[in-house]
């Protein structure tokens, strides 16, 4: 198929033979079965039920006669029809839905509108995601969802690629955001070039952003927002220094409870005014260290 054609035959959700079928009908112009069977290797006991499914669907007309002739829509019509197919099938699926969704609500609900007291600790304290991609997903939501105050705790902040386009978001809002990094003298030769790479391009690109690194090692890393030491607000991710773990076998813990949040809070907030240095050494661009976190009351 060229290139254009194989962009449309793979939105039509058609079998192999169908395609192909379709394809050289749409080349042939008008064919028996036989002749098309033969053409393009479709076993002729399938090639009636091939012709029949395109049919159905709108893309191909049969001509009456001995023998039976098949030929195709115009392109444009078929276009068409596979957006007119695909519109169908859509409202069919939601009649399908909305007829089960009160049972389903139904059943369901009363589980889901559980009250606090039957959560266990665990449940209400924070839920487990892998590290990867799936940690990322969550700390880009927490760059979205933040409101006053973002605080990231990391190594070197290696990951700030995969949330460079929230980050820049949570910024444009007005966000305030602080970025705790471990001391360049703890991390190894490659892992220390990598930070000091990321701190030029934060630095170039988002020179609001406070940078520091901490005076000793950090036990654990993690991304958290909107903290409140009245327990209103707040949620974060965590995940703690496991050095002899690989990566693929992590998970970070995702809380949305306020109290934990602002412990963590209160943790960074130690280490940044006292257990930490600007990233710049430049007075002129260091930030106070207490005023970053706007969100705290």
């Amino acid at each position: 198929m060229a290139d254009s054609g194989e962009d449309l035959f793979s939105l039509l959700d058609l079998t192999e033979y169908e395609a192909d079928a379709l394809e050289e009908l749409l080349l042939l112009g008008r064919t028996t079965a036989p002749d098309l069977a033969e053409a393009t290797g479709i076993p002729k006991a399938r090639i009636y039920g091939v012709l029949d499914a395109l049919s159905e669907a709108g893309y191909v007309k049969v001509i009456p006669g001995r023998p039976k002739r098949y030929e195709p829509h115009e392109p444009s019509a078929i276009a068409e029809r596979a957006v007119e197919n695909r519109r169908h099938a859509y409202e069919r699926f939601r009649e399908d839905v909305a007829a089960v969704e009160e049972a389903f609500v139904d059943e369901y609900a009363p589980v889901r509108d559980r009250g606090v007291d039957e959560l266990s600790p665990t449940e209400d304290l924070f839920h487990v995601v892998d590290v990867g991609e799936p940690s990322e997903r969550e700390t880009r939501r927490l760059f979205s969802e933040a409101e006053e105050a973002v605080y990231v705790l990391s190594k070197s902040f290696g990951y700030v690629d995969a949330v460079r386009p929230a980050m820049r978001d949570a910024v444009d809002r007005g966000v305030d955001i602080d970025v705790l990094l471990l001391n360049p003298g703890s991390l190894s030769a490659e892992n220390r070039e990598r930070q000091a790479e990321i701190r030029d391009s934060l630095a170039a690109e988002f020179p609001s952003v406070a940078v520091r690194v901490s005076d000793r090692v950090l036990p654990w890393r993690g991304t958290f927002v909107d903290p409140s030491l009245s327990y209103e607000s707040g949620q974060g991710l965590l995940m703690v220094e496991q050095e002899d773990v690989p990566n693929h076998h992590r998970q970070a813990a995702v809380t949305e409870n306020p109290s934990f949040v602002a412990g963590m809070w209160q943790y960074f907030d130690l280490l940044w005014r006292h257990e930490s240095v600007p990233a710049d050494p430049d007075p002129d661009a260091e930030r106070d260290p207490t005023a970053g976190g706007g969100a705290v009351e």
